[in-house]
């Protein structure tokens, strides 16, 4: 265990947990996961110069676990996220990150700084519980149950100090969404720093949207890695992991859940995605092609939206409301993430 950890768990008094005496209730909930995703367009006047340009090297972790992540398998023809990042660790927590573009202009590859947000909030989860210790089948089993309840929250805090550690990133800022899942309970657990953010969709209908935290238009609240010359600055937006909004739910069955960056969020309207999930749920495929169909149709429409001039976005709509004139869709890179897209699904396991 790293000496962060340790000093985390002094610090908040986590439980860690070896106990055979209790197994683990069966699980009753399943998940189904998929992401697709899509870089912006290149633009030739705003991009770094060869010397500016900066990767995590061969043997970093980061570099291996990133392009696993680019390779997931998804229709969507793409093979960048752009500046926007996700992780998946399956069956317990997902998330995406908005590497700010405007860092750029300084000289700094915003990209850098979601993937490693994102590797370490991967990395942090792994040999985590969404609620409360589970064996790894969910049945009765003799063999000791390892690890440490971390909540979204506390996932994002360590996650954060993680890039600020790593050399390769020596400045940048990003938003950040984190959802955990409970398999046994159902419980929903997330927390949203910015203007990513996330939807679940009850009986194709969106029973809660996480809204923005911004400062004003267009500046979310971000996690940062200041420059050495710049830090002391008191004229920069610098949040703080627990500035993040939290939320819990329990979930029931057929439950979707779908965690996106502004990217998607700023061309595509709650309404859209409503109609689109609810088509795309109908088709009578698996649920693991489901989850990862609906992700793919949900980027393809922001595709199409982000460069529409005769379609009001819901960007446009933010902007006038704003005094900004702004016509049509946004560009932007999306997880659906801007577009990242998580999408989880979830059913109770038949008895």
């Amino acid at each position: 265990m790293s000496n962060d950890f340790l000093r985390f768990f002094l610090k908040h008094r986590l439980r860690r947990c070896l106990s055979t005496a209790i197994p683990s209730p069966p699980r009753a909930f399943r998940f189904h996961l998929g992401a697709s995703f899509i870089g912006k367009p290149e633009d030739s006047s705003n991009q770094l110069t060869e010397e500016q340009k900066l990767s995590f090297s061969i043997d970093n972790p980061i570099t291996t676990w990133k392009d696993h992540m680019l390779k997931r398998e998804k229709s969507v023809k793409s093979v960048s996220a752009g500046d926007d990042f996700y992780f998946i660790q399956e069956g317990v927590s997902f998330g995406v990150a908005d590497g700010v573009g405007a860092w750029i202009t300084s000289g700094v590859d915003p990209s850098l700084f979601s993937q490693a947000l994102c590797y370490h909030a991967h990395r942090y989860s792994k040999n985590a519980w969404a609620g409360e210790p589970e064996s790894l089948t969910g049945e009765p089993s003799d063999e000791p149950t390892e690890g440490w309840e971390l909540t979204p929250q506390e996932c994002i805090e360590l996650s954060h100090g993680g890039v600020l550690r790593e050399r390769t990133v020596k400045a940048g800022s990003s938003t950040i969404c984190v959802i955990s899942l409970n398999a046994r309970t159902g419980l929903l657990r997330a927390a949203n720093l910015g203007d990513s953010g996330f939807s679940l969709i009850r009986s194709f209908n969106i029973a809660y949207s996480q809204s923005p935290q911004t400062h004003f238009f267009n500046c979310p609240y971000q996690l940062t890695k200041l420059p050495s010359s710049l830090r002391g600055y008191s004229g920069l937006y610098v949040d703080s992991p627990k500035d993040a909004e939290t939320y819990s739910s329990q979930l029931r069955g057929g439950d979707i859940i779908i965690a996106y960056t502004d990217g998607f969020s700023d061309n595509v309207h709650p309404s859209e995605i409503r109609q689109i999930t609810s088509l795309a749920m109908r088709q009578g495929s698996s649920e693991d092609r489901s989850a990862q169909d609906l992700a793919d149709r949900l980027v393809e429409y922001a595709r199409v939206c982000m460069f529409k001039k005769d379609k009001v976005s819901p960007f446009q709509v933010n902007a006038e409301r704003e005094g900004i004139s702004f016509r049509g869709g946004k560009i932007d890179e999306y997880v659906f993430a801007p577009q990242f897209t998580y999408l989880i699904t979830n059913r109770l396991r038949s008895a």
